[in-house]
């Protein structure tokens, strides 16, 4: 079936409420999406939603890192309509010629996305994702345990210190463990020179007898429960820990951050292209978009929803950090090819023991 005339099918089985390959009626050959996110990243409740409002199925999964979903894409072991990668990341599936070029008459609440997270330097041109939140990384810390004295000038040496042993928790993905040894070290995120990768290396070996564990989702249990007292991770999923555990605070470190955008994509091995674009859309309608906020706790691109969510939230400055505070965090771009293979051998040698 042509692109054009199946764009015309959608938009028709939208209006009717329902779609699926057999049109507007039954539901005996329905579509199926695979969407791929990171865990604990949705309001689940939209799944169905979604479903009763245009017949589409959805199989949903989850990940814990970028490079825990690329290495499933790219090796073929399964296969997804959506995926929700961050920027970097991003890039590398478009030079790898892995996404799909969306058509934007099928996700016209594209409308909803701010012009500041528009034209980002990983999709220039706005053709193959479509942002869906965005934050920066911070450092939390349980203030029962850990010395005021020693958080109180919001530095990452915090991650490195020794009166902490077996109470800190770190990354469990190259790329933001590798960030925290970088801007301990006065460093881009995104250095060229080898040499900067070897020292930040040396630093997450250094502070490995301290590391009580490498996490990512497990990272909720072990906070809320203060069975760690530190912790590297993301601003919205802070949130959602401090709500959880009152003791739990955070900070954004001085030395910088990063400052992340995760989109909504569709592969390009794709069957169910125009389905895809649909459930993009169905994100970006204003009421999920606002729930998808809410449970998340990261901050929302989506201007309507931000317009609807709770002051408290929207004036949280960790959350949504002024413009000072961005000025001081850095955007991961894709490494070099070089860069990348060292990046993995140096942190395939620190997890190795």
């Amino acid at each position: 079936m042509k692109k054009k005339v199946l764009s015309v099918i959608l938009a028709l089985c939208i209006a009717c409420g329902v779609l699926s390959l057999a049109g507007c009626g039954g539901n005996a050959d329905r579509v199926t999406l695979n969407v791929y996110n990171w865990g604990e990243y949705i309001d689940l409740s939209v799944l169905p939603e979604f479903e009763k409002e245009t017949g589409i199925k959805v199989n949903y999964t989850t990940y814990a890192s970028n490079e825990e979903m690329y290495a499933k894409v790219s090796s073929g072991a399964a296969s997804y309509d959506v995926v929700i990668p961050s920027d970097y990341m991003i890039a590398k599936l478009i030079e790898e010629d892995m996404l799909a070029e969306l058509d934007f008459s099928n996700i016209p609440n594209y409308q909803y996305i701010g012009e500041d997270y528009r034209g980002l330097q990983y999709d220039p041109e706005n053709k193959f994702s479509v942002p869906y939140s965005w934050g920066t990384t911070v450092i939390m810390y349980n203030k029962t345990v850990v010395d005021p004295a020693d958080v109180a000038d919001k530095s990452v040496d915090l991650m490195w210190n020794e009166k902490y042993k077996d109470q800190i928790l770190m990354f469990d993905n190259p790329r933001d463990a590798f960030a925290l040894a970088l801007s301990k070290l006065g460093y881009s995120f995104n250095s060229t020179n080898p040499d900067e990768w070897e020292q930040a290396a040396e630093l997450l070996r250094q502070q490995k007898p301290l590391v009580q564990s490498y996490v990512m989702d497990q990272i909720f249990d072990k906070m809320e429960a203060g069975e760690a007292a530190i912790a590297a991770y993301y601003a919205g999923d802070a949130l959602i820990i401090q709500e959880e555990n009152p003791d739990v605070d955070y900070f954004i470190p001085k030395e910088g951050a990063n400052m992340f955008v995760d989109a909504m994509c569709v592969m390009k091995n794709t069957q169910h292209k125009a389905e895809a674009e649909a459930f993009i859309n169905f994100m970006l309608k204003t009421d999920v978009a606002v729930k998808t906020a809410e449970v998340i706790g990261y901050a929302t691109p989506h201007t309507a929803a931000k317009a609807e969510l709770d002051p408290e939230i929207t004036g949280n400055p960790v959350v949504y950090p002024d413009a000072a505070i961005l000025e001081n965090t850095e955007v991961f771009l894709n490494l070099t090819p070089e860069i990348g293979k060292l990046q993995s051998e140096l942190w395939t040698d620190i997890k190795k023991d």
